[in-house]
């Protein structure tokens, strides 16, 4: 077996990953151009038997301060067997070693217990990083999943009574869903984020991100914007993403005015059938809080998406493989420290 970078095969790539049961968007070269604006740069590692590819890792790299490296596989690697993803640890290490690396974070969307996946952890230098239970990490680790294998009737039926009620609902007062076709859009759903950014107390990215996605998602077919309006008045936005085996909802947004007319369920319901459409399996409403006590404040985001019948999943979660030992011990200080500065910024905090 042997590993390779496929800068000149970059659909093949692609193709593994989109073919993959566990294939992801945050895998795909075309992620990698995205985050090429924002100051990182993407290394398609394959490992091929026989001219085959067996498995991938989009390895993402960005500069850290006195010029040190960050190493990161979003939603990676991608493997078929237990000697695959050794080949591809250690091909994706000596990489990030000329890199300058410190580390190399990872975060496969592989259910926790997997036995294939501990196994390799206890055998390799893999570290679990423990981010707690809400949404501490890059990517969430616990997700909740709608599988789309029966009739949208039954999909339907499944729902709690107070979610179909509001579909419904929206229905009847006239809202309407549309699949945005032109990037002018983009500044309707932006202002919907920033009016949503506002009431939640949270950061969003500049407007230019979101046109980067368009140009190298939406226009290559692996991502969608959709927006509900009422009267002529946009209401909510989401931006989902997608591969032939499933949809993620990624990026939503909501205005403050007319909140009774539940836009924000119809629009779930509309992503819910195009997925359907497309011939998806899974609709992936991604993260939720590991904690479901009712008084989490989070809780209200795991009602909102289990009304719709989705279903908890939780995975293996974050792992880190340190490059370099020394630096590794450095960068955990000051990514702790990073956390709890974050965390001192967030609005109620003490």
């Amino acid at each position: 077996m042997e590993t390779k970078l496929l800068w000149e095969k970059e659909d093949v790539f692609d193709l593994f990953v989109a073919s993959h049961p566990r294939g992801d968007v945050l895998q795909t070269t075309k992620w990698g151009k995205l985050k090429a604006h924002s100051g990182w740069t993407y290394w398609p590692l394959a490992a091929t038997k026989n001219g085959i590819i067996q498995g991938v890792a989009l390895i993402l790299t960005k500069k850290l301060p006195l010029g040190a490296t960050l190493g990161y596989s979003p939603r990676g690697p991608l493997f078929s067997s237990r000697e695959v993803l050794e080949v591809l640890l250690l091909a994706g290490a000596r990489l990030l070693k000329k890199e300058n690396a410190l580390v190399w974070k990872m975060d496969p969307p592989i259910l926790d217990g997997d036995e294939l996946w501990t196994d390799c952890v206890q055998k390799s230098r893999l570290r679990f990083v423990d981010t707690g239970l809400d949404f501490a990490g890059v990517q969430p680790r616990c997700v909740m999943t709608l599988n789309l294998s029966t009739s949208t009737d039954t999909l339907l039926k499944n729902m709690k009574n107070k979610t179909r009620y509001n579909i419904g609902y929206a229905q009847r007062k006239g809202v309407q869903i549309i699949r945005a076709r032109e990037r002018k859009l983009l500044n309707v759903f932006y202002f919907l984020l920033q009016e949503t950014a506002i009431r939640d107390g949270f950061i969003i990215r500049p407007l230019d991100y979101y046109e980067a996605m368009w140009d190298h998602l939406v226009e290559n077919n692996l991502a969608q914007l959709f927006l509900a309006y009422h009267d002529n008045t946009p209401l909510a936005g989401a931006i989902c993403f997608r591969l032939p085996h499933r949809v993620w909802y990624v990026y939503g947004a909501s205005s403050n005015e007319k909140r009774n007319l539940q836009a924000s369920h119809l629009i779930q319901w509309e992503m819910i059938r195009w997925a359907k459409s497309l011939g998806s399996r899974v609709y992936d409403f991604r993260g939720v809080s590991g904690d479901l006590e009712e008084d989490n404040p989070l809780y209200g985001l795991y009602r909102f998406k289990e009304g719709f019948g989705a279903k908890l999943e939780i995975y293996v979660g974050e792992f880190d493989l340190p490059i370099q030992q020394g630096g590794y011990v450095l960068w955990q200080g000051g990514l702790a420290i990073h956390n709890w500065m974050r965390r001192r910024a967030r609005p109620g905090s003490k």
